[in-house]
């Protein structure tokens, strides 16, 4: 009995460590995938802010000189706006698709649904609520864990935010060197 046990142990681990492996893979695509789209949602809703817009930040205490420390930043990247589109970002997810390379069977996730009202090319894309929901679950998640990095990065304007964020500040995507890199 206990030989066959022996000899039955690396043929069930053999089986599941493909499996085992490939859920890992797609839990960190979907986690990447979120980020970068957590990215994009954030870019877009602060274009949408005039940038003419500004906001007095600081302390409203008179210093003993008479003076006060305050200065002005842009609404749109000033920190109580961070957080309130931090609050709402993963609602946007539910308007992602699915996508799997053909290649690498790696998924990625894209937008499904058009901010000006112009025709999409769904071709590619699958529509599952349950993507949506786990979508939205890793969004909340990165907001919540990471609050302090996306602030820190969307506060100033700065290149590269999905790489930079997503890659090499949480490590979120280890593979975005290879993967498509979309222009806004």
């Amino acid at each position: 009995m206990r030989v066959a046990a022996l000899l039955l142990t690396p043929c069930v681990v053999a089986f599941l460590l493909p499996s085992f492996s490939q859920a890992a893979r797609q839990g960190q695509d979907l986690r990447c995938g979120a980020c970068r789209a957590l990215v994009d949602e954030m870019e877009w809703a602060i274009s949408q802010i005039d940038p003419k817009k500004m906001i007095q930040t600081g302390s409203f205490r008179i210093n003993p000189d008479g003076s006060q420390s305050v200065r002005e930043v842009p609404l749109a990247r000033s920190e109580g706006n961070l957080l309130e589109l931090m609050e709402s970002v993963c609602e946007k997810m539910e308007d992602y698709g699915e996508r799997t390379d053909s290649n690498t069977n790696r998924k990625s996730y894209i937008r499904i649904k058009s901010r000006n009202g112009e025709a999409m090319d769904l071709s590619e894309a699958t529509l599952d609520s349950r993507v949506i929901a786990s979508l939205k679950f890793a969004c909340e998640t990165i907001v919540e864990q990471h609050e302090d990095e996306i602030i820190e990065f969307f506060s100033h304007e700065t290149e590269n935010v999905k790489d930079r964020l997503c890659s090499k500040r949480t490590d979120l995507c280890d593979h975005a060197l290879t993967m498509h890199h979309d222009e806004l």
